[in-house]
Order: structure tokens, then C-alpha cells, then sequence
């Protein structure tokens, strides 16, 4: 994890989406243990109130859940929720983005299409 405290976003934020993405690569499977407060607090040099902060935003989520006395667990469904979540956010900033631009810019569907899949021949050459 690193946590960057000279952008804008919290690191109580920073913390929850670097467990999100952790937990969506498979670094911590469904219905396994995450690192505790007090064990990512150490390695971050943080306040562990700030960890728990972040964490608790995925308990809200429904990503994490606490067993009493033994930690936090990744929730069983959890990478299918985020993989929503982040798709929601995918089509809220960019393709809805791209369509009011689109249409500002009068391009029909058919020229926005062959944009994208220009696009996706030169992410594959690229590669």
C-alpha cells in the first residue's frame, strides 16, 4: 500500500480504494482475512483511527465484514460488487462524458464507434 498525503483525496479514501483493488486482484480472496487496523497502521505510519475510517467505508459497501475477535474477512460477493461499482463509475465519467461531447461536437454514433475501436487496433498494436 502506499498512501500519498500530498494529493487532495483523505487517506481514510486512499486506504479503502487500495483494500477495494487489492480485494478485486485477488490479493485477499472472498471469505479470507485482511490485514488489521493496527498491522496497516504500523506499515503506513498512520493513525489507526484513519485506517479504521477507511475500513468501515467498506463495511458500509458490503466489501468487508468483522468476525468478532478474529479481524476483518472479505465478504463472499464482494469482488462482484465492486466490479459494479466500478463499472457505474466507468460509464459515469467517461462514457457518459464522451456522449455530451459527442453530441456537442454533432458526431453521430457510427464516427463515435469508429473512434473506439481506432482506439482499441492501437492499444493492440501497441502491446
Amino acid at each position: 500500500m502506499n498512501i500519498n498525503p500530498n494529493i487532495d483525496k483523505p487517506i481514510f479514501i486512499q486506504i479503502a480504494e487500495q483494500l477495494e483493488d487489492s480485494i478485486f486482484t485477488g490479493v485477499f480472496p472472498e471469505e479470507t482475512k485482511i490485514p488489521s487496523t493496527n498491522e496497516i497502521s504500523a506499515l503506513l505510519h498512520i493513525n489507526p483511527h484513519t485506517v479504521l475510517k477507511g475500513m468501515n467505508m467498506l463495511v458500509d459497501d458490503e466489501i468487508i465484514y468483522k468476525k468478532r475477535g478474529l479481524g476483518m474477512f472479505v465478504k463472499n460477493g464482494a469482488v462482484e460488487k465492486i466490479r459494479q461499482k466500478r463499472q457505474s463509475h466507468f460509464y459515469n465519467q467517461y462514457i457518459a462524458t464522451l456522449i455530451e461531447e459527442a453530441s456537442k461536437l454533432q458526431m453521430t454514433k457510427e464516427e463515435i464507434m469508429k473512434l473506439i475501436e481506432r482506439g482499441y487496433e492501437n492499444e493492440r498494436n501497441s502491446n
